[in-house]
């Protein structure tokens, strides 16, 4: 007579007896989830550099997008990421905003170490494959604005205070439609991705509007054009953890629901 199948937790294992005992470690299946979710990040990250940055080569090369057509393209880039990836990785694709969900405890430490790695990675091989693609078409790197890396046309302090307002905006907009509990969250796509697209449209011509340390790591480390990365790289994560603060504090905790109230 066949015994009857089961399924009971123990210690961490799972303990499945059907005709004979298999042993499936929790630990084995977190991998395979972890690995999905990093593969998504570094996918993800590569290809919204792929096409953003892309679309800035191209467009100094051919002239046929303008600035209009590249910040849509960054904005519609971003619509299509997160309603492909958003179900299995969260949708990072930007240290600052991992970090940020960091401080608001939605990730746990290890975790968004691995997906800033993920994104990294994802966003230098980008550059090194558009670099390859593209090598024919331009005569020198500072032709393509350096693989589309984001520079500065104003003063080091304008800058830096854009990228921070402009990053709070994007992690705000972020936490409010994708994580407060009465959100539509079906729209988060469209309003994190109309946020990039809007504030690359007016702020893109002064800053780059980066708003995403991957985002200009990748160009710079391709290119070698480091002058100004670090502005890039701090003043995005701490407009993104200002957000979260925000979010946490005076919008979250709003609803009396979340609040315990």
């Amino acid at each position: 007579m066949a015994e009857t199948s089961s399924i009971a937790p123990y210690n961490g294992l799972i303990l499945k007896s059907s005709q004979g005992l298999f042993i499936i470690f929790e630990e084995k299946q977190t991998y395979k989830t972890m690995k999905k979710n990093l593969v998504a990040e570094a996918l993800g990250t590569f290809i919204l550099v792929f096409a953003g940055t892309g679309a800035i080569i191209i467009n100094d090369v051919t002239g046929a997008l303008g600035h209009v057509g590249v910040a849509l393209t960054f904005g519609f880039v971003i619509v299509a990421l997160i309603y492909s990836f958003a179900h299995i990785s969260g949708a990072h694709f930007n240290p600052a905003v991992t970090i940020a969900f960091l401080i608001m405890g939605e990730v746990e430490k290890l975790k968004a170490l691995q997906y800033i790695v993920a994104q990294i990675l994802g966003g230098i091989l980008a550059s090194i494959t558009l670099y390859w693609l593209m090598f024919e078409n331009i005569t020198s790197l500072e032709q393509v604005h350096y693989l589309g890396a984001t520079l500065p046309s104003g003063s080091s302090e304008q800058t830096f205070v854009f990228e921070l307002i402009l990053t709070f905006i994007l992690m705000l907009v972020i936490s409010a439609s994708a994580v407060h509990g009465k959100a539509i969250k079906d729209f988060a796509g469209l309003a994190i991705g109309l946020t990039v697209g809007l504030e690359a449209m007016f702020a893109g011509p002064i800053t780059g509007a980066s708003m995403n340390p991957a985002r200009s790591i990748a160009p710079a480390i391709v290119s070698g054009q480091l002058d100004h990365l670090w502005m890039y790289i701090v003043a995005p994560i701490i407009g993104a953890i200002i957000a979260s603060i925000v979010f946490v504090k005076l919008i979250k905790c709003q609803d009396s629901n979340e609040c315990g109230g």
